[in-house]
């Protein structure tokens, strides 16, 4: 499916139905398909929704006025809810679609509940010796960007730590998917381009959020990967003691994509919580 938004188009993944309300969110050169496993186990009780956003694996380039800074991502996201008459959501994102949950947790009145799965939090961002590397990429021009990313073609690169090495440790199928709107698309380039220069000038981004979590008053659900070399399991217990109405899960057996090493653990754990 796909909806026309006010900075540009939008695909997105809806499964349907009348139950509760779930919103993925996805995170830096990743696609709804992140979600795919996780999506597959609750979608007999749950509506899923997972839009792919402008963050490097959309298939789509955004026009040259849109605002693809995170905030301007998480607007984005705002609009995305409003637009399908949302209610009740349950805001669920991984990586730096957590940081985009958290933006989103204080201002936007529809999310009634949020799951943050090892994301990019405190100062942690960007996250990690991967998160710094691609956004230090983000200096080159479009065109050296793309000539750069190319070694991503070969499963051995994307294997490091620089890569997606530390991030998932069985989803590579899936990550070499991700980077095909990279490879071939200038347009996709650009956007990606633009997405990470805007992180490198807002480093304060999610200390600044930080600030605000105390205030969301709603349940909230902390999942993180035990073995997580990229975002600090300490930050999950920090979030966990700003949040009034959260609990906290640890998964074991995964890197930071929980949702593509252990997706039945998470859907376990996200089905206990809004049953709760």
């Amino acid at each position: 499916m796909r909806i026309e938004l006010s900075a540009g188009p939008v695909d997105y993944e809806d499964t349907g139905g009348d139950g509760p309300v779930l919103v993925f969110l996805h995170g830096l050169v990743m696609d709804a398909s992140l979600w795919a496993g996780t999506i597959a186990a609750l979608s007999g009780s749950y509506r899923c929704i997972a839009p792919t956003l402008p963050l490097g694996a959309h298939r789509h380039p955004m026009p040259l006025g849109a605002d693809l800074s995170l905030p301007g991502i998480a607007r984005l996201v705002a609009e995305f809810i409003e637009r399908l008459d949302l209610r009740g959501v349950t805001l669920v994102g991984n990586d730096t679609g957590g940081a985009l949950v958290q933006l989103l947790m204080v201002d936007e009145p529809s999310v009634e509940r949020a799951v943050l799965v090892s994301c990019d939090a405190f100062d942690n961002f960007p996250p990690g010796l991967t998160g710094k590397t691609l956004v230090a990429t983000g200096r080159l021009a479009p065109f050296m960007f793309g000539l750069f990313m190319q070694q991503m073609r070969l499963k051995p690169v994307r294997r490091l730590p620089i890569a997606f090495g530390w991030l998932t440790k069985r989803g590579d199928a899936a990550t070499a998917r991700w980077m095909r709107p990279i490879l071939h698309q200038a347009g996709i380039r650009r956007d990606t381009v633009r997405v990470l220069r805007a992180i490198r000038t807002a480093p304060n981004l999610l200390v600044d959020a930080a600030k605000r979590l105390p205030d969301f008053d709603r349940p909230a659900l902390v999942v993180w990967a035990s073995e997580d070399r990229v975002m600090p399991v300490d930050h999950a217990r920090r979030l966990a003691a700003l949040l009034p109405r959260a609990s906290l899960v640890e998964v074991e057996d995964s890197y930071t994509l929980v949702p593509l090493d252990q997706p039945g653990r998470l859907a376990a754990a996200i089905r206990e919580f809004v049953a709760r």
